[in-house]
């Protein structure tokens, strides 16, 4: 991680150069399909870059730009009035974060596969904000956090005894509800990078009957802003060319991912070089050296990767 991140990491901080901003809002959204022109020319406009998703459930982003336009950016979308009380997270960019602008139309702005079937709107858990999840820490609080990131994103980062359901994907909760159904008469935390997937996640455990459900207002991202090197462990997984960052100072950081081969300590990730898989494997520096750098998620993937190599090599034997 750069020096750039070793201090006090919010936008707000200081005049960076460039800023990442997180942002979504479930709100109706008549027609996504003008809702998307309005965004790309507002975008291209103001020379952002990043990934943005419609729908007509609402509006889930990640933006990059310089830091003066991204502020102009989030001006223009408050005299939006659905748009007024979006929740801003801001962080300093690399400059580089995202390769373009991508807008896409959508059935969910984050893929748990309900569509229209649970409206945030309507069933949710209660939010909690960072400074009254602290209190409970503070307090000793009988409660259990719930993770509902990806496998990998929880490999490199936690809160401490906290859990998760065997997620390789986010819309894999529906079938792994049963995992903790031991918790239904528990007081029970959400907690996602940005709080989009626990608006959604949290309203399908109060569906399930679960009792007592919160969910953290604002996301890790929030809480390690306002409190770092504290009850969050290791690093933030985040979607864009940063791939983690961190909010504490270099020299509190504690690196708690494991390589996948040799279980060695590390933060770095590669993509399962079996392009068709492509999943995120942890891997050190030396087994990456070592397996020339081609990392493989399984023995499965790498075995395909060799069978489609020797394929094409025959392919291109017989054409020539």
């Amino acid at each position: 991680m750069e020096d750039l991140y070793d201090n006090q990491k919010t936008a707000d901080s200081f005049t960076a150069v460039h800023t990442v901003v997180l942002f979504y809002k479930y709100i109706e959204i008549a027609d996504p399909q003008t809702e998307m022109a309005r965004q790309r020319a507002l975008c291209e406009k103001l020379g952002l870059k990043g990934r943005m998703i419609i729908a007509e459930e609402g509006i889930n982003a990640t933006l990059e730009g310089e830091s003066k336009r991204i502020e102009e950016y989030m001006e223009e979308m408050k005299k939006d009035e659905r748009f007024t009380d979006i929740h801003w997270k801001k962080s300093i960019g690399p400059g580089n974060a995202f390769p373009k602008l991508k807008i896409k139309v959508r059935p969910e702005i984050v893929s748990l596969h309900l569509e229209r079937d649970l409206d945030p709107n309507q069933v949710t858990g209660t939010h909690l904000k960072p400074e009254e999840l602290k209190k409970w820490f503070e307090q000793g609080k009988k409660f259990v956090i719930v993770d509902m990131r990806n496998d990998y994103e929880f490999k490199v980062g936690k809160f401490k005894d906290s859990i998760m359901p065997p997620l390789k994907n986010f819309r894999d909760l529906q079938g792994q509800i049963d995992s903790i159904k031991d918790l239904k008469d528990t007081t029970v935390l959400t907690v996602c990078t940005g709080g989009v997937r626990c608006e959604k996640a949290s309203g399908l455990l109060v569906r399930e009957g679960f009792k007592d459900v919160y969910q953290l207002d604002g996301g890790i991202v929030s809480y390690m802003e306002k409190y770092p090197a504290q009850e969050f462990e290791g690093t933030l997984y985040v979607f864009d060319n940063r791939i983690t960052m961190d909010f504490d100072p270099a020299h509190k950081h504690k690196v708690i991912g494991q390589c996948d081969f040799c279980l060695e300590k590390t933060e770095q990730f590669y993509n399962c070089a079996y392009p068709q898989c492509n999943l995120k494997v942890l891997c050190c520096e030396k087994c990456f050296k070592q397996k020339h750098k081609k990392v493989f998620c399984s023995d499965a993937c790498k075995i395909r990767y060799v069978i489609g190599n020797i394929r094409q090599s025959f392919v291109h034997l017989f054409n020539n």
